[in-house]
């Protein structure tokens, strides 16, 4: 039975995060990995409430509103490859999350 390994990246600049994706496709390609995905889901957006005002008769400050894109990559076996994706350093703002699973 293979281990799947079920690679979560997030990212508010979906540039950076596409560039990072297709690296990983290249590298999976190059290895002979077998590789689903990626995935992309919707984009969430989120909404940080600000102060209301400086002062008592201050201005109100909008909210700051942001995107988070996500795409999600599942490679099949190939335990190697898929540790040295999720142990590598990613550009500063792509998050990522690794989760194994025995099929």
């Amino acid at each position: 039975m293979p281990f799947v390994t079920k690679l979560t990246l997030q990212s508010g600049d979906r540039h950076t995060l596409d560039d990072v994706v297709d690296d990983i496709k290249t590298r999976a390609e190059r290895k002979g990995a077998e590789m689903k995905g990626p995935h992309p889901q919707p984009p969430a957006d989120h909404q940080v409430p600000q102060m209301k005002h400086l002062d008592a008769d201050g201005p109100r400050f909008d909210p700051w509103n942001y995107t988070v894109y996500t795409r999600t990559i599942e490679v099949v076996g190939h335990d190697e490859f898929a540790r040295s994706i999720a142990g590598r350093s990613f550009p500063q703002g792509v998050h990522v999350s690794a989760e194994i699973e025995q099929r």
